[in-house]
């Protein structure tokens, strides 16, 4: 998270404090029907960790290793703190999460990510957000959402489990920020979200928020533009399909106007070969977060890969579905949940849904871990 808004929610988190906290019920959510998530267990790693050589925050990103047992963990650190890199831990639920390895994330040649203050022209710093583990060759498929203020836009690459690269992806055009800023991804609201389908074949990765072609961000009174889901094929590395995802309008209101709050997906999460969990996360200043979970099917909504711009009547964009507000969930606070991924399920085979916080850094956050069972619709 670049500098400028992670000041922002530092101070936003300290006005919510000095005004009750940053735990305000949220009104309950529609939707109806029984409880599809449970929670299992919740636990914290201390703020400022430091482990080998690192100080352990920013977890953005989350995945299983079904194989070793393990998490993997990435943060979204853009190499000030140390360069860019994922741990691994293992967590039993009710326990504290313990690390056991940290791998740095490589370039081309072999060489750590800079931090912006070394940067090479020509070369982005990386802004990582979300990772997969492909079970099938074992690499890593990462997300940055770019470096927008020197003109990269948002990227996904490939990495070894040892942090070297195989592969950055060439994606289509439209996510390249032009330099007026009326086109492609904005600063921080590029790639948050990635999913990769069961077979294997494919990934989906989630804009956080619209490009600027598609409409605004969310406010308070509007919902704002789409987002773009975007369909990979990584046999070939292009991509083949885009949907349209609409996020909600910021679900509360700042305690004082004009102060910071906005809302977006921060993660996303394939349920079978065709419907995928969406994870929308909001804050707003002296109220606190917002997280809610929808389902959605994406053969529900129409291919936008040719569009130049989504506007009204050019596109339908996937129906949603509530699965959890995470206010109903009985964690002891919601904060900056940005990563999520399938667990090792319970011995009678119900999939456990786990889910880690990002603390931005700022100890006014919490790193927090949680799981629950997950229930799926009959």
């Amino acid at each position: 998270m670049p500098t400028r808004r992670r000041l922002l929610l530092g101070g936003a988190a300290a006005l919510a404090s000095a005004l009750g906290g940053c735990n305000s019920p949220l009104p309950a959510a529609s939707g109806g029907g029984r409880q599809r998530l449970h929670l299992l267990g919740e636990a914290r790693l201390p703020h400022r960790l430091a482990f080998r050589g690192t100080q352990v925050g920013g977890l953005s990103g989350i995945d299983y290793d079904n194989d070793k047992g393990e998490y993997l963990l990435l943060s979204d650190d853009r190499s000030d703190m140390a360069p860019a890199r994922f741990y691994t831990a293992r967590w039993a639920f009710g326990a504290i999460p313990e690390l056991s390895e940290v791998t740095s994330l490589r370039q081309a040649d072999g060489t750590t990510w800079a931090p912006r203050r070394q940067a090479r022209e020509g070369v982005p710093v990386p802004d990582p957000e979300a990772l997969r583990l492909r079970p099938d060759t074992g690499s890593i498929l990462w997300t940055s959402e770019g470096d927008e203020a020197r003109g990269f836009g948002p990227a996904l690459y490939e990495s070894r489990r040892d942090g070297s690269l195989l592969r950055q992806f060439e994606l289509p055009a439209m996510f390249e920020p032009s330099r007026e800023r009326r086109r492609g991804a904005r600063d921080n609201l590029g790639f948050e979200g990635l999913a990769l389908t069961p077979d294997n074949r494919h990934c989906w990765l989630a804009m956080e928020n619209a490009l600027a072609q598609d409409g605004a961000v969310p406010s308070v009174d509007s919902a704002g533009g789409p987002c773009r889901f975007t369909r990979v094929e990584l046999s070939s590395g292009r991509a083949v399909g885009q949907i349209a995802y609409q996020p909600d309008r910021i679900p509360m209101r700042p305690l004082l106007t004009g102060t910071y709050a906005d809302n977006g997906v921060s993660e996303i999460l394939m349920l079978d070969a065709h419907r995928m969990l969406v994870l929308e996360r909001a804050y707003a200043t002296g109220v606190g977060n917002s997280l809610r979970l929808y389902e959605i099917d994406t053969r529900d909504a129409t291919d936008t890969l040719a569009l130049d711009a989504l506007t009204p009547g050019n596109h339908r964009a996937a129906t949603k579905t509530l699965v959890a507000d995470f206010a109903t969930l009985g964690l002891s606070r919601l904060d900056n949940t940005e990563g999520m991924c399938w667990g090792p399920p319970l011995p009678d085979g119900q999939r456990v849904l786990v889910v880690v916080s990002d603390d931005n850094f700022n100890p006014l956050q919490v790193t927090q871990f949680a799981a629950f069972a997950f229930t799926d619709r009959p």
